[in-house]
């Protein structure tokens, strides 16, 4: 009976946390935030100076007291505190739009295979951001129930969730995980290699944004229609600014080795998978969720290696948004593929 009075009394709000960006889904209302998960800090006097957006505009710009950083690396926690004020601040911010007596219930998305200290992170640092109740979901089962896959019945599904820090690769039948990898290349992960790929080649510095900004603009996995982009930074033989013409083709090489680990990943997850599940696998195929699903080719290419249909999933950007949204409308339903967060088994922070 209470529970049902504190249930109509405050708000359910789902979260996304990821190493990029971190969505929030409002009951009611959808998606209502996705922000960068960048922080800037004050290191005169430990206060947060922006979050997100605001943050993001400062990455590479600051001076030396303020610092831009990002708490969430490869899918996990990196810093406890400035986590704890982005999700205060973001669970605020979705509050004043639905103003609730109780404090809210919250449904946090995180990447397969965490350790119990990172989900004792996540736990701690929800409930002290004002969570009344914290529910935390792997994230691909999480895209799985956004893009309406059929998780309950007795058929294989594959998704691969390609996110910021981290992708994860899972076989989903029954309600559960029946083969999963998390693997960290990801967007970040190309961003790294479009850095080192201009610093060798062309002996150009750039920054996270621009390399960031390449890869949305040119970046593409199968040759096709040529495309080229001014890219501006330093000389590392002069130190002075210069600008060169970066082409897909440049990009492609530059990013080649981590594609290819991506496609070693998922067929080492399909190498293991029972036979049975996989014959699931081979008609009804491969569904790519998260932001990397988006680069160009990717679908493609992943066909032609992998013998699978490959399909991209609607909005995949939002799609662990919106299936912590799912949980969070029956959350008794979804209770057996939440992860069992057992407070007197967890470790000590």
């Amino acid at each position: 009976m209470f529970k049902k009075i504190y249930n109509k009394l405050s708000n359910d709000i789902g979260i996304d946390l990821g190493t990029a960006n971190t969505l929030v889904y409002l009951k009611g209302h959808g998606i209502v935030i996705n922000e960068p998960s960048v922080v800037a800090v004050n290191q005169k006097t430990g206060q947060i100076v922006a979050v997100g957006t605001e943050a993001k505009a400062m990455l590479g710009r600051t001076p030396g007291h303020i610092k831009a950083v990002r708490p969430v690396v490869d899918g996990v926690i990196s810093d406890f505190e400035v986590t704890e004020e982005m999700l205060a601040y973001l669970i605020g911010k979705a509050e004043k739009i639905s103003k609730k007596f109780f404090r809210p219930r919250v449904v946090v998305g995180v990447p397969s295979g965490i350790t119990n200290v990172e989900i004792r992170a996540v736990y701690d640092a929800a409930k002290s951001a004002g969570a009344r109740e914290v529910h935390i979901v792997e994230e691909p089962m999480a895209a799985a129930i956004g893009i309406r896959l059929p998780i309950r019945e007795p058929v294989g599904s594959l998704i691969v969730d390609i996110g910021g820090g981290t992708t994860d690769i899972a076989v989903i039948s029954l309600g559960g995980v029946v083969r999963s990898k998390n693997l960290r290349i990801a967007g970040d992960k190309l961003n790294s290699d479009i850095i080192s790929y201009l610093k060798d080649e062309f002996k150009l510095l750039i920054g996270e944004k621009t390399a960031e900004a390449v890869k949305m603009a040119v970046a593409s996995v199968m040759s096709g229609k040529f495309t080229e982009v001014e890219v501006r930074g330093r000389d590392m033989v002069t130190g002075l600014p210069r600008e060169v013409i970066v082409t897909d083709s440049d990009i492609r090489e530059a990013i080649a080795s981590s594609i290819s680990g991506l496609i070693e990943a998922i067929k080492e997850v399909l190498e293991t998978t029972p036979p049975e599940i996989l014959s699931d696998v081979m008609y009804r195929g491969l569904v790519l969720s998260g932001g990397g699903a988006l680069l160009s080719g990717l679908p493609e290419l992943l066909q032609t290696m992998l013998k699978i249909p490959v399909y991209v999933a609607e909005d995949p950007l939002t799609a662990v948004a919106r299936g912590a949204g799912v949980i969070l409308d029956d959350i008794e339903q979804f209770e057996d593929v939440l992860i069992n967060i057992d407070k007197d088994e967890l470790p000590p922070r």
